[in-house]
């Protein structure tokens, strides 16, 4: 079975305002609701692609009530734990006339101490051997921040497929841990090392750094230049995206993570998972919302 983890997930209202001026009312002339979170979006993608799997972690109060139901209508699995205080966050994202995307973050309901074990127990009890586990997104404030490190040390790695997609400091700290998979897009990948990166060997060099860390492949999505996987057997393969009109990168690099998944669970094949996974993030990025099956089909009928 596969597991995703979100700590921290989201209603996310998606508005446009033509005309957008502070200090007085304003009108939309576009409005969407979705369900959001890294690991909600890996589950969504992986379900329509035909892949069973569990959405896990934390929802509080009427958004989290929503959150759960809106997963659940995509057709997914979920086993969150209900929160007793507080509502899960609502993000704006605003659009205007210049296409530049402003976004609001909500904070999140607290998690207790208590509640981080009660996870940690459930989350022993669900995973065997042979199971993924998807770790994505960022922790809560009132969380531990190490709290993927505590997971981790509570897993054996050689008996359960990590995946890890997150900012580079958690990535980071997972490292030691030997996950089978990180996908740090560009900007992470330039942020752990301190520089621009923008040549195809430093970009290779970086990755293969990271393995030397403790990862054993790393996945580095890179926009509209495609991506590259340097692998523990050494291989490297490169690919650009597919052509396409670029609509919402929201969500492209969960995409990305699922297709990947399932082009590997087909036959264990690296490279399957390499062309999916390119495929599924493409089709994301030229779509209003997440890519369907359907969709990520027909854009990889074109690479």
């Amino acid at each position: 079975m596969i597991y995703t983890v979100t700590f921290n997930p989201s209603l996310d209202y998606s508005i446009r305002i033509d005309d957008f001026k502070t200090g007085t009312l304003n009108r939309t002339s576009y409005e969407e609701v979705r369900v959001g979170g890294k690991g909600i979006n890996v589950s969504i993608v992986l379900n329509d692609l035909g892949v069973e799997n569990v959405a896990l972690g934390f929802v509080a109060g009427f958004t989290g009530d929503q959150i759960e139901s809106g997963i659940q209508q995509h057709g997914c699995t979920t086993n969150f734990i209900h929160l007793p205080r507080g509502f899960s966050r609502i993000n704006v994202k605003l659009s205007g006339s210049s296409d530049q995307l402003t976004e609001m973050n909500g904070m999140g309901p607290a998690v207790s101490p208590e509640e981080c074990e009660q996870f940690m127990m459930r989350l022993k009890r669900l995973l065997k051997d042979g199971d993924t586990l998807v770790l994505s997104g960022s922790i809560p404030s009132s969380m531990p921040q190490d709290m993927y490190e505590r997971i981790l040390e509570t897993v054996d790695t050689d008996k359960v497929c990590v995946i890890v997609d997150t900012s580079s400091n958690l990535l980071r700290r997972t490292l030691p841990y030997r996950p089978f998979l990180i996908k740090p897009n560009l900007i992470e990948l330039s942020e752990l090392f301190g520089r621009a990166l923008t040549e195809y060997d430093d970009i290779v060099g970086c990755a293969k750094h990271l393995q030397e860390e403790g990862a054993r492949n790393v996945l580095v999505s890179m926009g509209g230049e495609g991506a590259i996987l340097v692998t523990e057997e050494g291989q490297v393969f490169s690919a650009p995206a597919p052509d396409g009109d670029l609509v919402d990168t929201i969500g492209a690099g969960d995409s990305m993570v699922a297709g990947f998944l399932a082009g590997y669970m087909e036959r264990g094949s690296m490279v399957d998972g390499f062309a999916k996974g390119i495929a599924a993030g493409s089709a994301t990025a030229y779509t209003h919302g997440l890519a369907t099956g359907e969709e990520i089909t027909s854009v990889a009928q074109r690479m």
